[in-house]
């Protein structure tokens, strides 16, 4: 755990979020800032700073993460019309919390190019 990251916080619930999936591994809770209907974030328990820093090592995880991911779209009954998962890599791309997480976007319609 990162003693300052946010999101490591959130992990070790010393800061509160409005958790929809938790298993030792991996959480996911609604953002707090939602840009759609369902805007969930999900995060490892690693602290990785963000998508570049990932190996190899990292591909079952990274895979449990998708999956948890299309489980709430189930979830929410947005897999049918679509969602968007979405990782930001840097400020340009809008990265505000530096411990990789996941962005699943859905409830409405999304428009191309993003951003």
């Amino acid at each position: 755990m990162a003693e300052e990251c946010l999101f490591c916080k959130i992990f070790a619930r010393e800061i509160p979020a409005k958790e929809v999936f938790r298993d030792e591994e991996i959480v996911a809770f609604d953002d707090i800032r939602p840009v759609a209907p369902t805007h969930v974030l999900v995060i490892p328990k690693e602290h990785i700073p963000g998508i570049h820093d990932l190996t190899p090592a990292h591909a079952t995880m990274l895979a449990r993460m998708v999956q948890v991911a299309n489980r709430i779209a189930d979830e929410r009954k947005i897999d049918r019309d679509g969602y968007r998962v979405v990782f930001n890599k840097g400020p340009q791309a809008g990265q505000t919390v530096y411990h990789l997480h996941l962005h699943l976007l859905g409830g409405r319609a999304m428009g191309w190019p993003p951003g």
